[in-house]
């Protein structure tokens, strides 16, 4: 059995078989670092494993949402009511999305951000361990939130502390606050996104707490992935329906070796030079 450091750590089942099963008939999985970014940033895994009975999507949020900026109705509840509030919140969007279960954490943001804390990473461990993904979506190391770097960090600590045979043969490093339209185009993953477009759009507005300010990340993300299709390629007339972009991380979980802030510094070296070599062939 599964077992998780917080007290108040839930693992919720949409199907209703026994959390065991649920995590251990999972195929694609994603960790993400607060209430509601699963659905941003890992559509890919989402739209693969929904409505089959031979993929099955796990998610597992670290953070507890607690500390959530909030407005409207939303505006005076304390942080024990707001952990509530997006803890339900990620409940009815890992419906929607027929999720094979979804974990929550339940940890303080700070205690994600502590290189110290050794839990959040044994957590992970006995998630990822026991599930076995074939595929494991994060946040992405260039990432402009600190909590998103530090759970993408966890997550490679994690996968990184398994044996060869129990880790994910891919592990991709997702946008949530920071595109990655940046990257060269050699070094992105790109995800065709088209399909359940709707379906995503549904399971983020289960955000309400969130949404309920004005700032509007069902339209962000619909919009963000038509966009990136539309800019993909200047020379091609028929325009592909929705991207999402991914920063591939799996050399990081296939040679323990590869040092985390060169890997990263690699992709903006190559962004710098192919800035420059281009100004030269046409200036």
């Amino acid at each position: 059995m599964l077992a998780l450091s917080n007290p108040g750590a839930q693992i919720y089942v949409p199907d209703g078989v026994g959390s065991d099963e649920a995590v251990a008939r999972t195929t694609h999985l994603a960790v993400g670092a607060h209430p509601d970014d699963i659905p941003i940033m890992a559509v890919d895994g989402i739209v693969e494993c929904f409505d089959r009975s031979d993929r099955w999507f796990l998610g597992v949020t670290v953070t507890d949402g607690a500390g959530s900026p909030r407005a409207g109705t939303y505006r005076d509840l304390g942080d024990d009511e707001m952990r509530e509030v997006r803890m339900g919140e990620e409940q009815k969007a890992a419906a929607l999305g027929e999720y094979s279960a979804v974990v929550l954490l339940d940890y303080p943001s700070q205690a994600a951000k502590d290189p110290a804390n050794e839990t959040v990473v044994a957590d992970l461990v006995g998630v990822i361990g026991d599930a076995r993904p074939e595929v494991v979506y994060t946040h992405n190391l260039a990432d402009k939130h600190d909590t998103h770097v530090a759970v993408a960090l966890r997550t490679l600590a994690a996968i990184r502390s398994l044996p060869a045979d129990r880790r994910p043969g891919a592990l991709y490093g997702c946008e949530v606050w920071r595109d990655l339209d940046w990257m060269v185009d050699d070094d992105k993953v790109t995800f065709d996104v088209t399909s359940h477009s709707e379906l995503i759009g549904r399971m983020l507005a289960s955000y309400e707490s969130q949404l309920s300010g004005g700032r509007r990340y069902d339209l962000g993300v619909n919009g963000r992935s038509l966009a990136h299709a539309v800019f993909s390629d200047p020379y091609v007339t028929s325009v592909p329906g929705r991207h999402a972009y991914a920063m591939n991380l799996t050399p990081l979980i296939a040679d323990d070796s590869v040092d985390i802030p060169a890997y990263v510094a690699g992709h903006v070296e190559r962004l710098r030079s192919d800035t420059l070599d281009r100004i030269d062939r046409v200036r």
